[in-house]
């Protein structure tokens, strides 16, 4: 027997191609869903959602069709195995899994860490029953296309990655100053999470704020940007995540 005839011993090319057309449209649609959870910035994502539907996709494939070895020539011989609900093991293999994606999931303060490693572990999870159930082909094209999506949409943190800094600065307190970090802060799509303005008797305001962003901000882009609207007396950029 032949790799090509193990892979295609159940189903038919043509109906892989169905089954694999179905993972992508489901990566798709989850796409659709995380790109405005992740311009609305919140902490699952692109990555998230895509591996979610996509595992959630492939784990009721599975459901379906994972068990066709069992109803032909195949399922005689299997005698002991016929009859039972193999289907129930997979089932508790995900709320299994459940716990140790929750295992990696990490909340400091107003930031989450760990959403897209335990997505990661619970879509492993369906690859591992795809590929226990005979679907090989499936099984390994999920990994590939879970991978894809890991490796490739990285690199686009703009899209996922979400960054909780915490901005401390002192500076000159005027009017026009208060008005420019406002605008500033919109023009890096950031969403305020707390702020704390403390005002001296020389006529400095010592600003501390945390936000939400699609970014880092580095401290020499913060300091080029007070500098070029007032005096400044300290400053300083930490990333909490």
């Amino acid at each position: 027997m032949t790799f090509a005839s193990l892979l295609n011993e159940h189903f038919s090319w043509a109906q892989y191609g169905e089954l694999a057309l179905r993972l992508v449209v489901a990566c798709f649609l989850g796409s659709v869903i995380g790109f405005e959870r992740s311009k609305r910035l919140k902490e699952a994502g692109l990555r998230t959602h895509m591996i979610v539907c996509c595992a959630s996709a492939l784990m009721m494939i599975i459901s379906k069709y994972g068990f066709a070895d069992l109803a032909g020539e195949v399922g005689d011989s299997l005698s002991v195995i016929k009859g039972s609900d193999p289907a129930r093991i997979a089932a508790q293999v995900i709320s299994g899994v459940s716990f140790l994606g929750a295992g990696v999931i990490f909340h400091n303060g107003n930031s989450i860490k760990g959403l897209t490693t335990a997505a990661g572990l619970w879509a492993t999870a369906g690859i591992g029953i795809a590929i226990g159930s005979g679907m090989y082909f499936l099984g390994i094209f999920a990994a590939i296309v879970i991978a894809i999506v890991q490796i490739v949409f990285h690199k686009f943190t703009s899209m996922d990655a979400v960054s909780t800094m915490q901005l401390r600065f002192t500076v000159k307190n005027t009017e026009e100053f208060r008005k420019a970090i406002h605008e500033y802060i919109e023009s890096q799509n950031a969403q305020m999470l707390e702020s704390k303005i403390k005002f001296d008797e020389e006529g400095y305001a010592s600003y501390h704020l945390t936000l939400r962003m699609n970014h880092e901000l580095t401290i020499e882009e913060l300091s080029f940007f007070l500098e070029s609207k007032g005096e400044v007396k300290s400053v300083s950029c930490v990333s909490v995540n």
